[in-house]
């Protein structure tokens, strides 16, 4: 992990990217959070909402136009509405 906050700029842990490491979903099934097309996105939301790091997580996702999976709770269709809703 120290590599990759390297290699985006972050010279400590709590740099760029230094919010993964205290994110609940590193610690959990990371197939959850990528759930196949249909599937359930609930056991992955459920993670979120308990976790310090969901704003961040969100503003990273939203920045970085993430385009799959579970991020900051929201799923990419809610990510995408929201995005417009900002516009």
């Amino acid at each position: 992990m120290h590599e990759l906050l390297e290699a985006f700029g972050a010279d400590d842990d709590e740099g760029v990217l230094g919010w993964q490491e205290r994110a609940l979903c590193a610690q959990t099934d990371p197939e959850a959070f990528f759930p196949e097309k249909g599937g359930s996105t609930r056991e992955a939301k459920k993670v979120c909402l308990s976790c310090e790091v969901r704003g961040e997580c969100l503003e990273y996702a939203l920045a970085h136009d993430e385009r799959f999976g579970i991020w900051g709770g929201l799923s990419e269709r809610e990510r995408r509405k929201l995005k417009k809703r900002a516009v």
